[in-house]
């Protein structure tokens, strides 16, 4: 089975770093789509019959606009950082109701030096966050299943760069799990090595992990209301 990516994306993704620009990136738009987005594409949609027989309520969608593909356009209007264009390409497998409620995803990120697969929600809105911390607190056992097994922790970490300081108020301070209701995030991911997206099996490695994080991922389902 051959590769989806090559020493050519990383090479794309490190000159984009070094010349961030829209004169360049038009210059080098036939190598972003050969080395970057069209492999990204096609391996999203050969994730789809293995995200189907994890849930399939859940969507890997391999279109080039509006899909599961995030542009590679930023968003500048708010931003400090004027450059164009982001130096990694990543994918969200949504949820099918996505777009009517707050829902978690599977993620896999790009970037040399920076890969990873990932699941959950990403900077919840406060009520999301509220609702989340209160069916882990009323559900412990299946939290502990889904965040805690022993081969779960093996593999993923829990996201822990931002957290509150204090538990949030409301819950008990000698709760089992207090720490986990300081997150602000409610995700779980593990760092995949340059060799491993540039060989040839990064689909049945990617696919190993959309097994491994279905009980969080359903987990977190559950605590907003969504099907599994």
């Amino acid at each position: 089975m051959s590769a989806y990516f090559t020493d050519k994306t990383f090479k794309f993704l490190r000159s984009l770093g070094r010349n961030n620009n829209r004169e360049w990136f038009q210059a080098h738009r036939q190598d972003y789509e050969t080395h970057l987005r069209d492999p990204f594409l096609r391996l999203l949609g050969d994730l789809q019959p293995a995200l189907k027989e994890v849930s399939p309520h859940f969507r890997a969608d391999p279109k080039s606009n509006g899909g599961s593909l995030f542009r590679i356009y930023r968003d500048t209007r708010f931003a400090n950082d004027k450059a164009p264009y982001k130096t990694w390409q990543g994918a969200r497998l949504f949820h099918e109701r996505r777009k009517q409620v707050p829902a978690p995803s599977f993620y896999f990120h790009l970037e040399p030096g920076e890969c990873f697969i990932g699941a959950g929600l990403w900077h919840p809105e406060p009520e999301t966050q509220r609702r989340i911390r209160q069916f882990i607190f009323d559900n412990p056992g299946g939290w502990k299943a889904a965040a805690h097994a022993r081969a779960f922790e093996r593999r993923y970490d829990l996201e822990s760069e931002e957290m509150l300081v204090r538990p949030p108020r409301g819950f008990p301070p000698d709760f089992e799990f207090i720490d986990d209701l300081k997150h602000k995030n409610f995700v779980a991911l593990r760092s995949v090595e340059d060799s491993v997206v540039l060989g040839p099996k990064l689909r049945q490695t990617l696919e190993k992990d959309l097994t491994g994080l279905s009980p969080f991922v359903d987990y977190l389902c559950a605590s907003l209301d969504l099907e599994f």
